[in-house]
């Protein structure tokens, strides 16, 4: 039996799926129909909903492959990797890709050992190579400053994790079928040297700028750390969270949890505004998809405004302060 077929992994959050599930759809429906062959999601879990299965074949897939249990509600990496090994060796997928998640960051390179196949993490594309239908793989490579394509030829199938938030989630198409196969759980694939003992939050400084709809995101033309308070303030004003430029993260004026970027996180809010960014495309990369992007800067030539929806050509700390005055006059009427 020949290696065909994409499969997608999904992710569940008790009997709902993430968002990245669908996501992730969007790039899988694009590799299969360049390969002309159907689109697969793969679900794992307890007590799926059926409203959820059937939004996967609506956004995009052709066949579900469910197998749930009990014993499958939390995420065991060793488990996990038993049942999506087994279903691979199975059915023999050529390309099988999940997001960057703490999910997928655990769960494929574990796969990918146990059935002898390549795996390239944390890509910002994916795509066929036209003459030999080879999966192409790319990534940011040395600390994001630049972007590699890599090809896994001799093995299959090819795997790959992609960054969340990094595209849309394929388009609802009421009129789309698609099959179920549901699957049993194998109770041989359970590892049962780990148990699942309970879930504890860390300290750790907890920002989700891939969850927000406003991300106001400031550069080095804040100049020191102090000026941050500016980026803060619109943020709040807009309901927002605070994002920031690699530049700013290196030099110690803001913390990694706010980088946006290839070598940080990726964005899609409704709304982004940069402020002090010149746009390098390491930073357009974790941004470029929000649906509104507002720019201030002071040079004119940044390449910031060669991606943006409205540009301000001015100083920032003037700008910026007007821009609050005017909100905080619009809050009061």
């Amino acid at each position: 039996m020949e290696f065909s077929g994409v499969w997608t992994l999904a992710e569940t959050r008790g009997s709902e799926l993430k968002q990245v599930s669908f996501e992730l759809l969007t790039r899988g429906r694009k590799l299969a129909d360049k390969l002309g062959v159907p689109l697969s999601s793969i679900v794992i879990g307890n007590r799926v909903s059926g409203e959820s299965l059937d939004e996967l074949i609506k956004r995009g897939a052709d066949r579900i492959y469910l197998v749930q249990s009990e014993e499958l509600e939390h995420f065991l990496v060793e488990t996990y990797s038993n049942i999506l090994s087994r279903l691979i060796e199975t059915y023999k997928p050529e390309i099988v890709i999940a997001a960057a998640t703490t999910t997928g960051r655990t769960l494929m390179p574990h796969v990918s050992m146990k059935v002898h196949a390549g795996l390239t993490a944390d890509c910002t594309d994916l795509d066929i190579e036209e003459g030999t239908n080879i999966l192409l793989q790319t990534r940011p490579a040395i600390g994001g400053n630049i972007l590699a394509t890599i090809k896994t030829p001799q093995h299959r199938p090819q795997m790959a994790t992609v960054r969340p938030r990094s595209t849309r989630p394929a388009p609802y198409d009421q009129d789309r079928t698609g099959e179920i196969i549901k699957i049993s759980l194998d109770r041989t694939l359970i590892d049962d040297r780990v148990t699942w003992m309970g879930f504890r939050k860390g300290d750790m400084e907890e920002v989700d700028i891939q969850a927000a709809d406003v991300v106001v995101s400031g550069g080095k033309g804040l100049k020191k750390a102090e000026n941050f308070k500016l980026i803060e303030n619109l943020a709040a004003s807009l309901n927002g969270v605070v994002g920031a430029s690699r530049d700013t993260v290196d030099r110690g004026w803001i913390s990694y949890p706010h980088q946006v970027g290839l070598s940080g996180k990726t964005v899609t809010p409704r709304l982004y505004v940069a402020a002090g960014i010149s746009g390098a495309i390491q930073h357009l990369a974790g941004m470029k998809t929000a649906d509104t992007i507002v720019a201030i800067n002071i040079d004119p030539d940044a390449q910031i405004f060669k991606v943006c929806d409205f540009g301000i050509v001015g100083d920032l700390f003037e700008i910026i302060p007007m821009i609050n005055e005017r909100l905080k006059e619009v809050d009061e009427q």
